[in-house]
């Protein structure tokens, strides 16, 4: 049985490095499943249960969005929560080497470098949330406050309706 240290994402060590309470869910999964069905798997919610997309802006910034899993993120309010004249999503061959994880695994914690960080505003309606822990396969579930410990959050409106 590997050690509970094996089962350990670069996230969840900075969580445990903050001192913060969240829970780690592993699930058995050999490829990304969407995010619904993640929520689905794991009998949550799919309000409270986020993806976590990586985008570029007009600038040549990148930013980091975090919206409800059923949802699609609406590219335009996207821009006007960053400032951007225009955001588009990044292709997946470029997560890896930009943020450190790879697609279906990437957590909002602990990417190779700090990006601008939205949330969709919903989130605010729930105790705990939860988001990929850095890995196909594992999920954490926290609240809004103690992800905001470690990751500066912008709150907005980001979804198409």
């Amino acid at each position: 049985m590997p050690k509970e240290r094996d089962h350990k994402t670069n996230a969840m060590r900075v969580l445990d490095a903050s001192n913060l309470s969240y829970q780690a869910r592993f699930f058995d999964c050999p490829e990304a499943l969407s995010g619904v069905e993640v929520a689905r798997l794991l009998g949550l919610d799919q309000d409270r249960v986020f993806k976590t997309l990586v985008t570029l802006g007009k600038s040549g910034e990148h930013y980091v969005f975090m919206i409800p899993v059923a949802c699609e993120l609406d590219l335009k309010k996207a821009a006007i929560a960053t400032g951007e004249k225009s955001i588009a999503l990044i292709k997946s061959r470029e997560l890896l080497p930009l943020t450190g994880y790879v697609h279906g695994g990437c957590s909002p914690i602990a990417m190779t470098r700090p990006f601008a960080t939205a949330i969709d505003e919903t989130a605010e309606l729930f105790e705990r949330i939860v988001f990929s822990g850095g890995r196909i396969g594992c999920q954490i579930e926290i609240s809004l406050e103690d992800l905001e410990r470690v990751v500066p959050l912008t709150h907005a409106d980001l979804t198409v309706v």
